[in-house]
């Protein structure tokens, strides 16, 4: 497979977790329509689900239509990156990476963590692969 394929499909998968996947998870009484959360708590969970929906489909598009994968790869980082971020800072914001929804772990990471990492690793790695086309 074309090297620049193969890193177009590795940001595409990546993309899918933040694209798809979490709004799934999250558009639900969880989190969005969640009745024991603030209004402003939801409004700020439909804005970083729609930012991060945006941002994928334009992230999508760089790799593809301008075959930027460095990019791509910064911006996917950036969101899922997040995520780690946030985690690590759960106990001095009183939060937590457990919504009751999923309560799942891999390789000892909580669920979320861990496709957080695995996105950053696919964006590295696209990134690597195009960086080795040249």
């Amino acid at each position: 497979m074309k090297a620049s394929i193969m890193s177009k499909l590795l940001i595409t998968l990546g993309v899918v977790f933040y694209l798809i996947v979490i709004p799934m998870l999250e558009w639900n009484n969880s989190h969005v329509f969640n009745a024991e959360w603030p209004p402003h708590a939801r409004f700020h969970e439909v804005w970083q689900l729609v930012t991060n929906m945006l941002l994928g489909v334009f992230v999508l598009w760089l790799a593809w239509f301008r075959s930027q994968i460095t990019t791509s790869a910064i911006i996917s980082s950036a969101i899922m990156g997040g995520v780690i971020i946030s985690h690590l800072l759960s106990s001095y914001i009183g939060g937590s990476v457990q919504s009751g929804n999923i309560t799942k772990h891999v390789l000892g990471l909580d669920l979320a963590v861990f496709v957080a990492l695995f996105v950053i690793l696919l964006s590295g790695i696209a990134a690597l692969i195009k960086k080795s086309d040249k």
